[in-house]
């Protein structure tokens, strides 16, 4: 999908805008978990989670190629619209974003902030798709899907942020929506000759790629219920499912109450907000500890965006 040239390239352009975050190995989450763990802190990105590297990386192309020329149009949860938003502030290209109904106000507040046009619709993630994808060809937008070569190349600066700065890893856990982060690591990986395990973090309430690694091809679930939004999707994106099929050690489901309690031990341990998918890997790691125990082991706290009245009356009164 792209050579090391191409992501160092990536890289590049990205620090142009702010700088790699950082990775930190955190003394109570190592006594917590019994691994020697690295956390790579993309909850700290200019939008606050790890979307903005691939929306920055891909509306620049189409912007430079002039490919947009009556703006675009995608779907989002929060964190891929942001991440959209903000890159088309930066390179003069109007955006609309669906959302489902109910969606996070907080999120909703962000993209507007951005300067993004909201349009809600549907129930979930995978509807609000279906409506960006109508209004594109109705009124001659561009169509930014979540899953894209340049978003996989942008994302996956983070990964290889990480394997350089905290060096060899037995094990990287990695939440996945659609699949951009995941699908990069595991390219990242790969690229540098590393060994490392790649574990994919899903909710057990919308396991769709959990489901089809067992299957051995797409499978779609008739629900996503979690409070994860970052995770909730319905249907995997058959590009992505071939990357993790071959690259992925594994998937990991994890519940809703286990997301909550990672949530919590983040902000005991590190003081940091994590959102619903940002906490799954470390989730996981707590599923897995006893096989993990003495592992060098690294994960993304993909994102920090949070509502405040979800934290305290899912995440904390669970507590």
């Amino acid at each position: 999908m792209f050579s090391l040239d191409e992501l160092e390239a990536a890289a590049a352009q990205l620090h142009a805008v702010f700088a790699p975050t950082p990775a930190y190995a955190w003394p109570l989450l190592a006594a917590r978990t019994g691994a020697q763990l690295w956390v790579k802190h993309e909850n700290l990105t200019p939008t606050g989670a790890f979307k903005v590297r691939g929306g920055l990386i891909h509306v620049e192309r189409l912007a430079r190629e002039n490919l947009a020329p009556n703006g675009l149009i995608s779907a989002t949860r929060g964190n891929h619209g942001q991440s959209l938003a903000f890159a088309g502030r930066r390179y003069g290209l109007p955006v609309t974003i669906v959302v489902p109904e109910g969606n996070s106000t907080e999120k909703n507040a962000a993209m507007r902030a951005l300067g993004a046009k909201l349009i809600e619709h549907g129930t979930d993630f995978d509807a609000a798709r279906i409506e960006a994808m109508r209004l594109a060809r109705q009124d001659g937008l561009y169509f930014a899907p979540s899953f894209h070569a340049d978003l996989v190349r942008g994302v996956a600066t983070w990964a290889l942020e990480l394997f350089r700065h905290a060096g060899p890893l037995d094990t990287l856990y990695v939440p996945i929506g659609l699949g951009s982060s995941i699908c990069g690591a595991i390219l990242v990986r790969d690229l540098l000759g590393l060994d490392t395990e790649i574990v994919g973090v899903q909710s057990a309430g919308a396991p769709a790629y959990a489901l089809s690694l067992a299957a051995g091809r797409p499978v779609e679930t008739e629900r996503a219920d979690t409070f994860a939004d970052g995770l909730a999707v319905r249907i995997p994106d058959p590009a992505a499912f071939a990357i993790i099929e071959k690259g992925a050690a594994r998937i990991v489901t994890v519940s809703d109450d286990e997301i909550a309690a990672a949530i919590r031990a983040y902000w005991t341990d590190t003081h940091q907000l994590a959102e619903g998918a940002g906490a799954a890997p470390l989730a996981a790691l707590l599923k897995e500890n006893d096989a993990m125990a003495g592992r060098r082991v690294g994960m993304p706290l993909s994102g920090g965006n949070i509502d405040l009245a979800l934290f305290r009356n899912r995440v904390l009164a669970g507590g």
